[in-house]
Parts: C-alpha cells; structure tokens; sequence
C-alpha cells in the first residue's frame, strides 16, 4: 500500500471515531478532515476545496432559497395543513404521510429537492400536531430515499444503467427498479412505524424553537374565548352594505372587527374600507349590549365554535411590549391611533399577569405592558427594531408575503419540473429557481444569506477531499480486489451481497454516485466470473449504493435534516441500521425471486 493510500485510511479510520463518538462537532470534524489531507499533498489545493462548489452542495444552497421562498409566502403552509388534514394529531399517521409523500415525490425528481420542499411543509406539520420535529425528520429524509430506489431517475441507478449500456448490455428501463423497490417502500415504510418509531429520538431541534401553536397557546393565555363572539349581519341591518368605516363600528357597536366569514372565505384582519355584507359572519372582539345589537340588526350566534380562526398564512398573533422609553407608554391605543398607524389589531393586554380585555381602546397603556396583536406577518416584522415596541414572538409558519403565493408556487413547479427531466444540471436548475424567487419579491437577499444551511455546506464541502482521495490514491481499489479474491467461486446471490456491503461502506465515506461509478465496472466483472445475470448484478450494486440510512454523511438529505430534528450521529445508527438489514433482506429476496439469482 502506497503511503497516500495508507494516510488516507488513518484520516478515514480518525474521522470515524470523531463523527461516532462525537468528541468534536461534526462539521468541525469534517473541516479538520480537509485540512489534514490538503497540507499532506494527498489531494491538490483544487481537489481540497473542490467540495465548496460541488454540485450536492450547490444544490443545498439553492434549495434552502427556495424553501426559504414557499414559507414566506404561506405555500408551505398551505402544503403542511393539507398533510395535516390528511394526517391529522396521531404520530402514527403523521409518520405515515411524511414518509409516502416523500418517497411519492422523489420518484419524480431529486431527493434533495423533495426534501428542501417538503422540510418546511412538515415543520408545520409537527407544530400542528404537537410532535418534536425529531419524530418526523428522519421518516422524511429516509422516505426520499425509499422511494428513489424504485425508480430509474436515481443518480446511482442512472450511472449503473450507463455502465450497462457502455458494456454492450441492456441498459435499466424506466420501471425496472419497481418490482424490488416498491416492497422496499412498503416495508420501509412499515419500519418506520413501528421499530423505527420506538427507536427515534423525542427532542427539539433548531427549527424548533418557537413553541408549538403559538397562536392557540396566546388565545388560552390572553382568554380569547370570554372576549370574542360571533355575530350575524341581517338583512334589516341598517350597517350592511357600508364599509366598516362609514359604519363607525367601533363607535356603533362597542365591537371591533377581527375577521369576516363570507360563505367559504374568511376575511382576516379587515381593514376600514372592507364593506360589511347582510348575511356575513363576523368574529368581533368587546362586550355586546343584546338590545343594541337588536335594534341594528345583528344577531349574536351562541354556543361553543369549533376553534379561533383568526390567523391564516399571512395574518398572525404576535405580542409586543411597551418600551421604557418610547411615545406610547401613558396614552391610550385610541389616542394614539393604534390600528390605523400599525395595522393591527390588539385583541388583549397582559399587564402584572393578568389578561385585560375590557376597554382596552381607553385603557391608558404602561411600560412592560404586553400586547396581544393580530396582522399581517410582514407588518410585524417591521417592527422588529422599532423603537416604542419590542416585538416578543411572532408564529414560525406565518407567510410574510402571501400575495407572492401564486408566483412561488409557479416559480417553484417549473423548477421541480425541470430537474425532473433533466435536461440541465439540478444545481443550475435550482439556483434558477432562487434567483426567481429573490427577483420577483418572494423573499429578498438578507433572507436569502440567513436560511442557508451552513453546517451541511461545511460537512459535505469538508468531506468531499476525502471522497477523492480514497478515489484517486487507490484505497478503494485494495479493498475491493482484496474481498472479490478472498470470496473466490461462490454463489452469485453471495458475491451480490459483498458488493451491497461495499457499497454501503462507500457510500458512508463518499458518496451513492461514487459508489456506483467505482463499483459499476466491478460488478460487471463479478458477474462474468460467477456467470450471473450482468443486469442483476447492476442492480445488486445501484440499489446497495442507496442504503445510505446508518450515518448523515450517506446522503446530503440525512444531512438536511439533522439540524432541524436535533439529531446527533447516534441517532442515525440506532433507527438506520436495522433499516438497512431489512433493506439489504429485500434486495436478495427481490434478486432471487425476479432476477433468478
């Protein structure tokens, strides 16, 4: 063994022990990584920091944009509600849904670019629910990648297909892969809800740290139950068909408007020139006077609601506090024209804990007080440094530019639609995409430079160097002839499962796309040696370089995940390996059944 060759398995066999033990952070450890094989010449300066602009990496970056895109204009939100109607509060089911609909998109397109979609979508999905993001991350990273291995536009399986092809053999069609890969989801699937399930970890991550359902968890705390009542406008109502302003509701009827139901729409936060319809529901905030509301023609609609809905994708509840020293502290919300000049509403004021929400358009304000306020998320983010009021905590999921949601939406369809067909490199694709979404307002640059994942662009940009030297100094070549010349005559079912093995182990220290352009031409060889199918030996390898379940490192989505779901590198082994083994159980029986091995 060459001395390149044997420096690169000690920094190998150090990096492993590192990650496994978790003496230093992971993408400390894969900088350091870096650093060891660029200053021992292993690898040139070129090939050191070749990693930072890798296509996988690249990728990443541009998908955290767009992901970033649909959350800020509510587009996943909307998709984490429609999972949540589907799904609905049981743990079970929610795994069930993110694990299908995962495998079910990354049969179309990228498994990164399934999961930069749906990782904000089923970050809503678990606040919705009550559940730590921890249950449903991984169930969303190792659905991609089930349901990648049953179908060709997997980047390994493509680059076994073009191995075949390049031999003279027939090369994968577009539904080989299904009749082994469709019981792999199935049965990865069941996995997950069962031993998967009792194996994942139960804690918070990063993308965790609002609480979850902030605005129900305000309405309990400010008591909008006892402050809020709805109202039915009827044809006598002398205030129908007049705006809310020329209504002079406030003053009228003691009632400020905090949402108007109109047949299957739902008007939130209406401003003063929203006209008031006979037949309209409205959910308003005060103490209604019955003879009052009798002689204008409203009639208050009793009994218990089915939930509060005054937030949707753009309307949020937030509190802010009242500032030492600003303008406000002293005066009255009416005087000060609180909902005119902030376009808010204040639906309640926690002032020495207790909730007041009696006269709060007269109650003179304090410093310290906090107010319940209901608008639109952008307009709170403007105040984010504003000086009378400290904005104390917003809902994570509310869209602050919803009116861009079509646009998003479309931008973010012809990007997926594209790297589906491959007709251009996805990392092109993708920061196509990005750019779209900054050019059009769907978010701005700031937003931008703040939502990318910067801990995954180092682990994968810092293990990259690695991947090519095990390449390149001939590491993986001694240990692949070594084991084909240990098996010697053996059955060809037994050669198939040495080269899943060795894929699987490739694919932890490199990459799936590695593995199979390593392996590719080796199985081809094995399978003339042992006289065996060359296509199902092509398949024993392309389907092996896709159990990438026991480490973060065996594919850029376990990585996507692993801040958002807190997960620790144990983690991954714990809940992954099992799944390979039966993964790997799968495969041979598939091998033996349908390709007669």
């Amino acid at each position: 063994m060459t001395f390149p060759a044997l420096f690169t398995l000690i920094v190998t066999l150090i990096a492993a022990v590192l990650l496994i033990t978790e003496k230093v952070r992971p993408d400390l450890a894969a900088l350091l990584v870096l650093a060891a094989l660029g200053i021992s010449g292993v690898v040139t300066p070129a090939e050191t920091f070749a990693g930072f602009g890798g296509s996988a990496v690249m990728t990443i970056v541009a998908i955290s944009i767009i992901s970033e895109g649909l959350r800020q204009t509510g587009v996943t939100r909307s998709l984490g509600r429609l999972m949540y109607r589907m799904a609905g509060a049981s743990e079970n089911r929610q795994i069930l849904v993110a694990v299908l609909t995962s495998a079910a998109l990354s049969l179309v397109m990228n498994n990164i670019a399934a999961v930069g979609v749906l990782l904000p979508a089923v970050m809503t999905l678990a606040r919705r629910g009550k559940i730590a993001p921890s249950r449903l991350m991984m169930p969303l990273a190792y659905g991609t990648v089930l349901g990648g291995m049953a179908t060709l536009l997997t980047t390994a399986n493509l680059i076994v297909s073009a191995a075949l092809r390049d031999a003279g053999h027939k090369p994968f069609g577009l539904l080989d892969f299904l009749p082994i890969g469709g019981p792999i989801v199935l049965v990865g699937t069941l996995y997950m809800l069962t031993l998967g399930r009792k194996l994942m970890p139960q804690r918070k991550g990063d993308g965790d740290s609002a609480p979850q359902q902030l605005h129900q968890a305000l309405s309990r705390l400010y008591g909008l139950e006892q402050n809020l009542h709805e109202i039915e406008v009827l044809q006598i109502s002398p205030l129908a068909g007049r705006t809310i302003a020329d209504g002079r509701w406030a003053q009228s009827t003691h009632l400020h408007i905090i949402s108007i139901t109109r047949g299957e729409r739902v008007i939130l936060a209406p401003n003063a020139e929203v006209t008031v319809l006979a037949g309209d529901r409205l959910l308003a905030q005060g103490h209604p006077d019955p003879l009052l509301l009798e002689e204008l023609g409203l009639h208050q609609q009793h009994g218990a609601r089915e939930s509060l809905e005054v937030t949707d994708a753009g309307i949020t509840l937030a509190e802010l506090v009242i500032t030492p020293h600003g303008a406000l502290a002293g005066r009255s919300l009416q005087q000060v024209d609180f909902r005119e000049n902030y376009t808010l509403n204040v639906l309640g004021i926690w002032r020495e804990g207790h909730p007041i929400q009696e006269n709060l358009a007269e109650l003179k304000l304090r410093v310290g007080d906090a107010l319940l306020v209901q608008g639109e998320a952008a307009r709170l983010q403007m105040l984010q440094h504003h000086p009378d009021l400290v904005l104390l905590e917003e809902d994570p999921d509310a869209a602050r530019r919803p009116r861009k949601f079509n646009i998003a939406l479309i931008i973010t369809l012809a990007t997926l639609v594209l790297a589906a067909l491959d007709i251009f490199p996805i990392a092109v694709v993708t920061f196509a995409g990005a750019g779209l979404l900054l050019l059009t307002g769907c978010m701005d640059m700031n937003d931008a430079y703040h939502t990318i994942e910067w801990k995954a662009v180092f682990l994968i940009a810092g293990m990259w160097p690695l991947s090519t030297a095990i390449r390149t100094t001939g590491l993986a070549d001694y240990a692949i002839q070594g084991l084909l010349g240990a098996m010697g005559d053996t059955l060809p079912l037994v050669v198939a499962l040495a080269l899943i093995l060795v894929a699987l182990l490739i694919t932890q220290i490199m990459s799936s796309q590695v593995a199979a352009l390593v392996l590719a031409p080796l199985a081809l060889v094995a399978a003339s040696q042992v006289g065996a199918d060359p296509r199902a030996m092509g398949m024993a390898v392309a389907l092996g370089c896709s159990l990438c379940f026991p480490t973060p490192f065996g594919h850029p989505v376990n990585i996507m995940v692993m801040t958002p779901g807190g997960y620790a590198f144990r983690d991954y082994m714990r809940v992954g390996l099992p799944l390979t083994v039966i993964v790997i159980g799968v495969i041979l029986l598939g091998l033996k059944v349908f390709w007669g091995m």
